[in-house]
């Protein structure tokens, strides 16, 4: 074939080596744009070498949110990614899904027949509890009111353990309400119900149960709470409600603890927020919240929008985002099913004692959970004082072998114990668990050496090099 000079200088531009070409000899923008485009091909190649330094998702064991995904899961949410989810009339099979998504998380949470539930997906779970906590306070400040209460006496107030994710910190920032604190202990390792009501008072808008605590992976106990505030409610001027923040524990405990009373079967549970990137196993990020009834959602949080082409009810905070996730969540349920939840959820398990029992075979830890509740492997050093290495160096020498395994201290009142945590998640297979095992007894065998010869060193008077 015969190219004339354009077509050459064309053609040469296709057959450029990527590490041959003018775009891959300079540095790549980072602070201000460059002056001149560059080739598709070139640039994806740049952008994916800036994280060739950056652990690999699925080796790290820090996070709850799914790192794998089917490739048909992939596939179709790669195609659906320019879909805006706000825009429902533009997009009302999109809609239908969520939708279907809310009715099913409903029915897995026993929301009752007699009642008319509402929900909706949000961004993810810190989302979804802000939704949460606002329909509480503008519910108790309508109730306040109606009760001759002064509902500018003083901010009112919400009552949650001290092992809260921190979005519960910034909803008490962004929407002025007092966080009241009930300290966990190294006895209790969630909310201690046992004085709760000392807690309470007339400006208490609901207290918050966690369906698997950040720090440990352990439950509150629900069901002792809604016991709890059945006697306390009835002869409260103002009656205190529940919310729970099953983030984690949502699209886990239906499956693997039918038997457990947490959510809507329990009377004063008026929400439950989860996150579907977590055990719903979808990639972040998708959230779901849903009350029991529309009485528990304020009107003045449900907003009517006409400019999208129709007149469509909103009740979410973020506006603009992609409808993938929505798309991914529904994919999972189809796909899976309650047995397929289940079988995914009970294998985890499974590689959560098998991690347990591997640190606990070493003599060296104390366990505070060992995958009975979610699947997360939870310890402390047992006699830390004499140990001549801690979490945070056991946690680099892992990091060595490629594994981020999170060691940081127990929050306020036990802030002086550090722990490590495993959250095993569903790509986590037996088999590479039991090479992350092997690491693991490797890394504390070589800090145990270093720990020698430093010893031996000591022992010899060797002080170090001098010129």
């Amino acid at each position: 074939m015969l190219y004339g000079k354009k077509d050459q200088s064309k053609k040469s531009t296709y057959l450029q080596p990527i590490f041959g070409s003018t775009a891959s000899d300079r540095d790549v923008p980072k602070y201000k744009l460059g002056t001149h485009p560059i080739e598709p091909r070139i640039a994806y190649q740049l952008v994916k070498d800036e994280l060739l330094d950056e652990g690999a998702a699925r080796q790290n064991l820090a996070t709850f949110c799914q790192t794998y995904m089917e490739p048909e899961a992939t596939q179709l949410m790669g195609e659906t990614l320019e879909k805006n989810a706000i825009d429902k009339s533009e997009y009302p099979r999109t809609a239908e899904l969520e939708n279907r998504c809310v009715n099913m998380i409903a029915d897995l949470w026993h929301a009752p027949e007699q009642e008319t539930y509402m929900g909706t997906s949000t961004v993810g779970s810190s989302e979804a509890c802000m939704l949460g906590g606002m329909a509480m306070k503008l519910r108790w400040r309508a109730r306040a009111k109606a009760a001759g209460i002064d509902v500018l006496g003083k901010r009112p107030n919400l009552v949650i353990s001290s092992g809260y994710q921190v979005c519960w910190e910034k909803f008490a920032v962004y929407f002025d309400v007092e966080l009241r604190e009930v300290p966990m202990t190294a006895d209790n390792m969630s909310l201690d119900i046992s004085n709760i009501t000392s807690y309470f008072d007339e400006y208490t808008i609901g207290v918050v149960g966690i369906l698997g605590i950040t720090y440990t992976g352990c439950y509150d106990d629900i069901a002792g709470l809604d016991a709890v505030l059945n006697d306390y409610n009835k002869t409260a001027k103002i009656s205190i409600p529940i919310h729970v923040d099953a983030a984690s524990g949502g699209m886990y405990t239906p499956f693997m603890s039918p038997e457990l009373k947490w959510d809507f079967q329990l009377d004063n549970v008026v929400s439950i927020n989860t996150s579907g990137h977590k055990y719903g196993l979808v990639y972040p990020g998708i959230g779901w919240v849903v009350w029991r009834d529309k009485t528990y959602l304020p009107e003045e949080l449900i907003f009517s929008v006409s400019y999208l082409g129709g007149d469509m009810p909103t009740m979410a905070i973020n506006f603009s985002r992609s409808a993938s996730p929505i798309i991914g969540q529904f994919y999972n349920f189809m796909r899976f099913g309650f047995n397929g939840y289940k079988a995914i959820h009970q294998r985890t398990h499974d590689v959560a004692r098998f991690l347990a029992k591997t640190v606990a075979s070493t003599g060296r830890f104390t366990l505070y959970n060992s995958g009975e509740q979610l699947p997360i492997v939870c310890y402390k050093l047992k006699d830390e004082s004499e140990q001549e290495w801690t979490l945070y160096e056991l946690a680099d020498m892992l990091q060595m072998k490629g594994w981020q395994v999170p060691a940081y201290p127990l929050p306020d009142h036990l802030s002086d114990i550090v722990i490590q945590r495993y959250v095993v998640r569903a790509d986590l297979s037996m088999n590479v668990a039991e090479e992350f095992a092997e690491d693991f007894k490797w890394a504390i065998a070589k800090l145990d050496n270093s720990r020698f010869l430093r010893q031996k060193d000591k022992d010899k008077g060797v002080q170090g090099f001098t010129h």
